[in-house]
C-alpha cells in the first residue's frame, strides 16, 4: 500500500498512476491520512508539504512520534526548495520537485521501498 497525500487532485492522480500496479490510497489532507494509519501502515508515502489544513510538516511530526509509523519512508513532493534542509529525522528518503519530476522517479522510489 502506498499513500499519496496531496490536495492537488490532478497531481495526486498522476503520482498514483505512476505507482501502478501497487495499491494506492489518495488523501487530500493530512487528517484523513493520519486516520487511515489506524487501518494499516503503508509501505511508502508521497507527501506534499503545502496542504489545506494541517501541512505536511504537521503530518511528519505526527508520524515520527510513534515507533511503528516513524519507520515509514516518506518522499516529499513539493515545489518548495528543500536543498538546504536535512529531513532524515522525519523519515524522508527523498524529495521530488513537482515542476521537474518524472513518472520514472516515482517508480524508482516504489521499486526501492515497496516489497
Amino acid at each position: 500500500m502506498i499513500f499519496v497525500i496531496d490536495d492537488d487532485k490532478i497531481m495526486a492522480e498522476c503520482i498514483a498512476r505512476a505507482c501502478e500496479p501497487r495499491e494506492v490510497a489518495v488523501f487530500a489532507n493530512a487528517i484523513d491520512a493520519v486516520n487511515a494509519l489506524n487501518d494499516g501502515l503503508p509501505d511508502l508515502i508521497f507527501l506534499d508539504i503545502l496542504l489545506d489544513g494541517p501541512d505536511g510538516f504537521t503530518f511528519l511530526n505526527e508520524i515520527v512520534s510513534y515507533a511503528d509509523t516513524a519507520q515509514i519512508p516518506v518522499v516529499i513532493v513539493s515545489s518548495l526548495d528543500f536543498a538546504e534542509r536535512d529531513l532524515t529525522n522525519y523519515g524522508v528518503v527523498g524529495i521530488l520537485d513537482k515542476n521537474k519530476m518524472t513518472p520514472q522517479e516515482i517508480k524508482d522510489y516504489v521499486e526501492r521501498y515497496c516489497q
